[in-house]
């Protein structure tokens, strides 16, 4: 498979770029600073482009078999439109090229808050939502576009992403949160988005992720 990673040079993304060519696909990552990836392999190319501009991207979908979306902004807490013009631009380009798979990160807080358990619902989510807010609201911006296009996207809504040593499983559930679901190291949510972008079954459905 051919592969778009945007937002390689990531915590998330470096991964997916790694754990993608080990598994045979060919990898196209694209990141604003590209020779920040500091990788080199006979099926990756890196190339400079910010999907927030149209124009970057729509080149580099030709003979694309599906995107791997990993940007983020962190934990900044200044107003955002990288995930909703991002993913817009993405999106186009993709309708242009006749690509339909997309798998995108988004985060619990950008769900409906009825479908946590109560110390998230009452503390956790209120919490990140007041200091990191537009950060959330862009994701749920981000909804709306994918919901709006033709594309077979999954969005997963990730717990807390650590930096920390993969543990080589993840759990993961359709539609609902799963219980205990803290967090997930940064090498099993690269496994997880590979492995969703590989089934055909997770078409414009929202999924959770964690160890």
């Amino acid at each position: 498979m051919r592969i778009l990673v945007p937002g390689a040079t990531g915590m998330v993304g470096r991964h997916v770029v790694e754990q993608a060519l080990e598994r045979g696909h060919e990898v196209t990552a694209i990141a604003r600073r590209p020779e920040s990836l500091g990788l080199e392999h006979p099926r990756l190319s890196v190339e400079p482009a910010d999907i927030t501009t149209a124009g970057s991207v729509e080149p580099l979908l030709e003979d694309i078999d599906a995107v791997v979306s990993t940007v983020g902004i962190g934990t900044s807490t200044e107003p955002t439109t990288l995930y909703s013009d991002g993913t817009r631009n993405l999106l186009r380009a993709m309708k242009r090229h006749g690509v339909t798979r997309i798998v995108v990160i988004s985060s619990e807080v950008a769900d409906h808050w009825a479908h946590q358990g109560l110390l998230k619902l009452w503390f956790v989510l209120p919490l990140l939502q007041t200091f990191l807010g537009a950060t959330y609201d862009d994701m749920r911006r981000m909804d709306v576009v994918l919901w709006e296009s033709e594309a077979q996207w999954t969005a997963i809504r990730a717990p807390r992403i650590r930096p920390a040593a993969g543990k080589g499983s993840y759990r993961l559930n359709v539609g609902r949160p799963l219980r205990r679901g803290w967090m997930i190291t940064a090498s099993d949510m690269a496994a997880a988005l590979l492995d969703i972008a590989e089934r055909q079954d997770l078409g414009r459905a929202h999924v959770y992720v964690a160890n």
